[in-house]
């Protein structure tokens, strides 16, 4: 009787674990859908420390914008081009309507 209760208290924290675990995980992807701040951007990407950011240092959709935020066209972004450059937009809410 001692070990069927044992096995049931370890699969009911096993099954806790796992629903802490997957909690986690998901708030995790919650906090990366976010857009970084201008200083997390430059703490991840700028590799040099140089305080602007070369095309090489640039992942993801801001490596396909380089040249429309590089305004002074000299191969690097730098914090002031990157506050004046627009927002890209963000997704609409979907109209419950139709």
């Amino acid at each position: 009787m001692k070990r069927n209760k044992l096995k049931y208290f370890t699969i009911v924290a096993l099954m806790l674990a796992t629903a802490m675990a997957h909690a986690q995980s998901t708030e995790g992807e919650r906090q990366n859908n976010r857009r970084p701040s201008l200083d997390q951007l430059f703490a991840d990407l700028d590799e040099n420390e140089d305080g602007k950011l070369s095309k090489a240092e640039i992942k993801g959709p801001l490596k396909r914008d380089f040249d429309k935020f590089d305004t002074d066209e000299d191969g690097y972004l730098t914090r002031e081009e990157l506050k004046k450059a627009p927002k890209p937009e963000g997704r609409r809410p979907r109209n419950r309507d139709n």
